[in-house]
């Protein structure tokens, strides 16, 4: 039993390095990582391009945050960076997780694992930890480079206040990618061949990035009439319920939280009647009450990511492996 135990305790690390090894050595995240890193440059040159102006604009509240700017600023030829990652950080997700366990089964070493003096949660915290860990690695890197270039282009010190604002994003993001790689390394614990689970995770996230906004405005339309017969009040329910049903989708969660605290102005996520506007003074928030705002999308993401790593755990530890 002291032998079991011990080999509990130090089964972890090693199938943690096993896993990252072998991603860090797979193209398909050579290339999404490769793809990121594109993205994140092309966007800070335009950042950087058009910081000036944007720090010069007297009339926008978040003028003084420039570190802020560097992901946020855009010229509207190509969207900012956590727009660009609301599109390809589930591809990263998915690309992680989407053959983890039935890659394993189809080769046979699936078998040769559960053999060894190791539990099968072992086998699948481990699947899910190395890729959480490349993840954030991989994200705290692109955030010290943009902190490095902007001290480096602009000589401005960065503020507490952008510091947790950063990090917070940089948080929010790694969360965001692990429901993706949860729910991937869910459809290959359900799925036997590895080509059907990528097909139904890539579905899913077409379905939540392209089609749910449609089917939502189509269903929200199709039970209440045109907005030209409605009062003020009609309306401000009519957009209420949309962004309410649209919270059911990770990325909207995401888009949320990160566009709140990348933008210290942003006082609310839903809309404001103009009793709610009059006195507003347009100055940026404290970060506390930011994270206030942004929390119930936060633990959404956190309760969904939970939820499907629950479903994965269940059915992995009842799932026959040695046919």
């Amino acid at each position: 039993m002291n032998r079991l135990k011990g080999n509990y305790h130090t089964a972890m690390p090693i199938l943690v390095g096993k896993e990252l090894g072998a991603h860090m050595q797979s193209w398909r995240f050579l290339i999404l990582v490769l793809l990121i890193i594109l993205t994140f440059v092309t966007s800070m040159y335009v950042s950087f391009t058009n910081l000036r102006s944007a720090v010069g604009n007297m009339q926008d509240p978040d003028k003084s945050f420039v570190y802020l700017k560097l992901l946020t600023t855009t010229d509207n030829s190509i969207p900012p960076f956590h727009v660009f990652l609301n599109f390809l950080a589930p591809l990263l997700g998915i690309s992680l997780g989407f053959d983890a366990i039935n890659s394993e089964q189809n080769n046979g070493t699936l078998t040769r694992l559960i053999a060894q003096p190791i539990y099968r949660d072992n086998l699948l915290l481990s699947k899910f930890a190395s890729s959480l860990i490349l993840i954030a690695s991989l994200f705290l890197a692109l955030v010290l480079l943009m902190v490095g270039g902007g001290l480096l282009a602009t000589g401005v010190g960065i503020e507490v206040q952008e510091v947790l604002r950063i990090f917070g994003f940089w948080l929010i993001s790694v969360v965001f990618v692990g429901f993706w790689l949860s729910l991937a390394i869910l459809l290959s614990v359900k799925f036997k061949q590895a080509a059907t689970s990528a097909l139904v995770a890539i579905g899913i996230w077409l379905f939540f990035t392209v089609f749910f906004p449609i089917v939502v405005n189509l269903l929200v339309r199709s039970f209440l009439p045109s907005p030209r017969m409605m009062s003020e009040a009609e309306i401000l329910y009519y957009n209420e319920l949309i962004s309410t049903v649209m919270r059911l989708s990770p990325g909207q969660l995401f888009s949320d939280a990160s566009t709140t605290l990348l933008m210290p102005s942003v006082r609310s996520l839903g809309p404001l009647t103009m009793e709610q506007m009059i006195g507003a003074i347009p100055a940026p928030l404290p970060f506390k009450e930011s994270v206030m705002i942004v929390w119930p999308q936060v633990s959404g993401l956190i309760a969904a990511t939970c939820l499907c790593f629950a479903w994965t755990y269940a059915s992995f530890m009842r799932r026959e492996i040695r046919s």
